[in-house]
């Protein structure tokens, strides 16, 4: 048989989503891959019933329903600081996976380069290789995950023509300051490259931080392509609802590649979901006191368990030193944490371009309840892990 695409051997599959996998092999409590156990709000719910009795079976517009896209630009207008067109600067897409992907291909030419900030959410690496592109990887350095503002500017040196911005950051949680924004922006215009922000976990920034948005800032509205994605905002990670926004002549471009890539996101789901679009400032304020809470919650846990972590400034990650126990790869220690204490967990080196195998990635989007099952089981994690 003739050789397959030499670009899908560059990466592997989903560890995140494998850890799934094995956490449900072992009957682990599964803090691995990143959805909630919780509902989403009622109000969503009870208009996804009223909508399966109406005419939302077929085809919406490609590019988004139009009182979908009407209500994120109205939502994000006020969130963003500034004036979005729902006509021509959104699309609707399936889940901010898609989203990501049609900004980098409606970006990257074959042969071009994609700086990206390592460690990073498994999809960007593997976008960029999808699209014909070469990634560059620009080090944010553990604890803090701060970067060298040097080091990123080499990368367009180098020739990269856009960056991949995840803020706040998975896995890391970093929330990158307005002085950090400054910085990235500025060297943006100074080699008139490309933006393309990940805003996935924009409203899961815990105090004192602040959410900056990339396409706010003096001269990046032209060159940023915001994407995001409703899942982890409304709790609908299985709803496969994303977003891009962009200037009108960029949006132009994502929708011919969204069109024919997914040709477009559920039109039922789209219906329901403007509901949840609609809600007012207090929705948000008490979703992120929500967020907050489980993050003291686990964290508390992990301390008393004797466990190094740093605690996450935003989205609801916590990455864990696992030093101590000297293993090679941080791999087998997930696969023996889920088995030999029942609790799943994401190895750090799927996220890293740099050889890191100390650290693994839990998540917090559980009940109360789940996350104190997990911290009862991490109690004994000494008793029952092997030291290497």
């Amino acid at each position: 048989m003739r050789a397959l695409s030499e670009r899908t051997s560059r990466f592997t599959d989903s560890v995140i989503r494998r850890m799934t996998r094995v956490s449900n092999k072992y009957g682990a409590v599964n803090l691995s891959q990143g959805f909630p156990d919780f509902e989403p709000p009622r109000e969503i719910l009870e208009r996804l019933k009223e909508v399966a009795d109406e005419d939302y079976h077929q085809y919406s517009i490609t590019w988004g329903a139009q009182n979908t896209r009407e209500a994120l630009a109205a939502k994000e207008s006020r969130f963003m600081g500034i004036d979005i067109d729902p006509e021509k600067e959104v699309v609707i897409t399936c889940g901010g996976t898609e989203a990501m992907m049609a900004a980098v291909m409606t970006v990257c030419n074959p042969g071009d380069k994609v700086a990206i900030f390592s460690p990073f959410y498994e999809n960007y690496g593997a976008d960029t290789i999808l699209s014909g592109a070469q990634p560059i990887y620009v080090p944010l350095i553990p604890p803090e995950f701060n970067f060298d503002a040097n080091v990123l500017e080499q990368a367009f040196k180098d020739g990269a023509k856009a960056l991949i911005l995840c803020n706040p950051s998975n896995p890391s949680g970093k929330v990158f300051t307005l002085e950090e924004m400054q910085i990235i922006a500025d060297i943006a215009i100074k080699y008139d490259a490309y933006v393309i922000t990940d805003e996935v976990y924009e409203h899961i920034v815990y105090k004192p931080n602040k959410m900056i948005y990339m396409a706010s800032l003096p001269g990046m509205r032209e060159r940023t392509i915001s994407t995001g994605s409703l899942s982890k905002t409304y709790s609908i990670t299985g709803w496969r609802l994303g977003y891009t926004i962009a200037p009108a002549e960029i949006t132009d471009r994502i929708r011919k590649v969204h069109d024919f890539l997914t040709v477009g996101a559920a039109a039922p789901l789209q219906e329901a979901v403007v509901t949840g679009l609609r809600f007012g400032q207090d929705y948000y304020d008490a979703l992120l006191d929500k967020y907050t809470h489980k993050r003291d919650l686990f964290c508390d846990g992990l301390r008393s368990a004797g466990l190094n972590f740093h605690k996450p400034e935003g989205a609801y990650y916590v990455m864990v030193d696992i030093s101590e126990w000297n293993y090679d790869s941080d791999l087998d220690f997930c696969y023996n944490l889920a088995e030999k204490v029942g609790v799943g967990a994401v190895p750090g080196s799927s996220f890293f371009h740099e050889n890191v195998n100390n650290l693994i990635r839990f998540h917090f989007a559980k009940k109360d309840e789940t996350l104190r099952e997990a911290l009862s089981r991490l109690q004994d994690i000494r008793k029952k892990m092997e030291r290497r």
